[in-house]
């Protein structure tokens, strides 16, 4: 599966300058992680937002946005958000920095070293 190229680099816009950003392929597609926690990625032309488990419920019933179920079941706290929804650099901004903001939250992840 690939991922769309503008839509990458326009997140990344927005993530200038957030601290133990890193970009990792997964799920297909490409994720940005901040300090080894999922904030947000995308997946062919959708953005994947990381919002928990607290603000899933809300998170649905704003437009565009619907449950991720890549493994066909629903990843309660992660939300589909399609591209008529973040079609501007506002809502784009503000769907990212949500991801960012409950990614931030979490402890930080160490990073995995060599197996020994």
């Amino acid at each position: 599966m690939a991922y769309d190229e503008r839509l990458a680099d326009q997140v990344r816009a927005v993530l200038t300058g957030v601290p133990g950003l890193q970009e990792k392929r997964m799920f297909g597609g490409l994720c940005f992680l901040v300090h080894g926690n999922m904030a947000c990625g995308i997946v062919k032309d959708v953005l994947m937002v990381r919002v928990g488990p607290d603000a899933y419920g809300a998170a649905l019933t704003e437009p565009h946005a619907r449950e991720m179920d890549f493994t066909g079941r629903p990843l309660k706290g992660m939300v589909y958000v399609d591209s008529a929804g973040v079609q501007t650099p506002k809502t784009l901004s503000a769907w990212v920095k949500r991801g960012v903001a409950f990614a931030g939250a979490l402890p930080q992840k160490r990073p995995k070293g060599p197996k020994r």
